[in-house]
């Protein structure tokens, strides 16, 4: 068959999908070789970081105990929400949020604008925690800061490249010594100290009266909901999940739950732990009081020599930010490497997009981000609760509930339009009206609102504008030009194999599409990579929503 030999090099360059870990596409059967409970594993592992206790830090000591633990509660219940659409849609059908994203809404590329939300989140916290590894360093270690912000930099990378092969191992083996260094003081704390339980509980806070304050509340909610996007590196593991079966579907949805939205329930508590010890060494750390390192080893000097406090707060900082980073770089490489592959037709290869990623945070640490860390994420709070409660909103309301939209999920380059101005517009707005209350352009009175506003109007927006545009802007096509349905009778993805005649590779069902030029297939990557058009197929008329359903289905 005749083909492409731009198409071909860059496809040949994403062949060894060991390294690249399914960038762009459906994560194919025969590569999920875990258990949900080990992918699970690998995905709480992801959660292991250590800015919760920073974040829950900074709300406490500014608002006191009371609107801390309001403000923690009510953004872990809108993360909660939104996380399980989402979740059970990344691993149903395989695909990381950005496919997701796509189809529900965004249009294909339409959806880049919400990459560069995620690809920003990803270098943010990976410049926080390791600014935060570089603090432990310092401390134990006497490393200056600046050394320790290139060593934590490097530190990651011989462990990313490998992707999902190498973290899920990684995360399993690292979980036990995470969660006995982090429990373990805490309970002697407790255990030792009852009083001091009370005493916090009081606390009133730098800014506070010690009542109940609804700005306040608001105030923190926003820079707690800042955390919405990591549903986003959640679902880079959960798409691994093996098929949804009458056998395993028990501890499938235990795993996508406890690993999808459950991760903000120990968030949660990390944050509601970490204003507890900025309270209990405020004395003893000062302004320092919002440093992990510095938190737990003022909990671990209770009951151990000094040395050993030291070394155990160091290795706890090492562990949790090492579990951490590698999942920022994983997930920022696949990010931006699905965005610069579609908007350049180019496949650059994920580990260019690891350095890439790992070299805007550093440029970060070095600028003293953690400095002004809550105010950075009270503004970037806003764009990820739109984009989040966008995608969520379009899933629940528009796909299930007035099938305004198609239910099945479609990524594939020629099968979607463009621009959907469903996902876009509703995304824009609340993002622009939310940053604007943010800044007080709409009255004081109004700016702690703006977290909320970004919820509710994302939540609104995309059923009211797929309602005026009846929908037209979902599919480009409904039939994808091969006879094979795309999922069984469950369901499920079909796992047949096809073989693309650009790259010569092969390649399950759901990821393929017939070529127009030639009696073959093509995979989705390649059509990604078309630079041309050749591969592409017209576009069809668009049918009711019902219709569409009945068709992608069968397709």
């Amino acid at each position: 068959m005749p083909r492409q030999s731009s198409d071909a090099s860059t496809s040949t360059r994403a062949a060894d999908e060991t390294l690249e870990d399914y960038t762009l596409r459906f994560a194919p059967r025969g590569y999920r070789r875990w258990s949900p409970p080990v992918v699970a594993t690998t995905a709480l592992g992801g959660i292991a970081y250590l800015a919760d206790f920073s974040i829950g830090a900074g709300i406490g000591l500014t608002h006191g105990t009371s609107n801390a633990l309001l403000a923690i509660t009510v953004a872990a219940l809108i993360i909660f929400t939104t996380g399980v659409p989402i979740s059970y849609y990344c691993a149903r059908y395989n695909i990381d949020l950005d496919l997701v994203t796509r189809g529900s809404g965004f249009g294909y590329y339409g959806s880049v604008l919400t990459s560069v939300i995620f690809g920003s989140f990803t270098f943010i916290f990976f410049a926080t925690e390791g600014a935060i590894m570089a603090q432990g360093l310092r401390v134990g270690l006497g490393i200056p800061l600046w050394l320790g912000y290139l060593i934590t930099t490097l530190l990651v990378v011989p462990l990313v490249v490998y992707g999902m092969s190498a973290l899920s191992k990684l995360q399993v083996w690292t979980t036990p010594v995470w969660l006995l260094l982090m429990v373990a003081p805490m309970a002697y704390l407790v255990l030792s100290d009852p009083e001091s339980l009370g005493e916090w509980l009081a606390f009133a806070g730098r800014d506070g009266s010690g009542g109940v304050s609804v700005a306040a509340v608001l105030l923190g909610a926003g820079v707690a909901l800042s955390l919405m996007a990591q549903i986003g590196e959640q679902v880079d593991y959960l798409r691994f999940m093996p098929p949804k079966t009458r056998e395993n579907s028990r501890r499938w949805w235990i795993s996508v739950i406890a690993a999808g939205p459950g991760w903000v329930v120990l968030g949660a508590l990390k944050q509601a732990t970490g204003a507890f010890l900025a309270f209990f060494v405020l004395g003893m750390a000062g302004s320092a009081a919002t440093e992990p390192v510095e938190q737990f080893l003022g909990v671990y000097g209770l009951f151990l020599p000094g040395w050993l406090a030291v070394a155990l707060a160091v290795v706890l900082v090492v562990v949790s930010q090492i579990k951490i980073n590698v999942t920022n770089a994983y997930s920022g490489s696949l990010t931006w490497t699905n965005s610069m592959a579609r908007l350049t037709r180019r496949y650059p290869g994920r580990n260019v997009f690891v350095f890439g990623n790992l070299a805007v945070a550093l440029v970060l640490r070095e600028a003293n981000m953690f400095a002004f860390l809550n105010s950075v994420l009270s503004f970037y709070a806003n764009t990820a609760i739109a984009w989040v409660v966008t995608v969520a909103s379009d899933i629940v309301l528009n796909k299930y509930l007035l099938r305004l939209s198609p239910r099945v999920p479609e990524y594939r380059r020629g099968m979607l339009h463009p621009i959907n101005p469903v996902g876009v517009v509703s995304f824009s707005a609340a993002s622009v009206i939310s940053i604007a209350m943010y800044f007080g352009a709409l009255g004081p009175v109004l700016q702690p609102y703006s977290p909320i506003a970004a919820v509710l109007l994302a939540l609104a927006l995309p059923p009211l504008v797929a309602s005026v545009t009846k929908g037209r802007f979902y599919l480009r096509r409904t039939d994808d030009g091969i006879s094979e349905p795309r999922f069984d009778s469950t369901g499920t993805p079909v796992a047949t194999s096809y073989r693309c005649h650009v790259c010569e590779q092969d390649f399950e069902r759901p990821d393929v599409l017939a070529c127009p030029r030639h009696e073959d297939v093509v995979c989705s990557l390649c059509a990604t990579t078309d630079r041309t058009g050749t591969h592409l197929l017209p576009p069809q008329s668009s049918a009711p929503c019902r219709e569409r359903d009945r068709v992608i289905a069968g397709r």
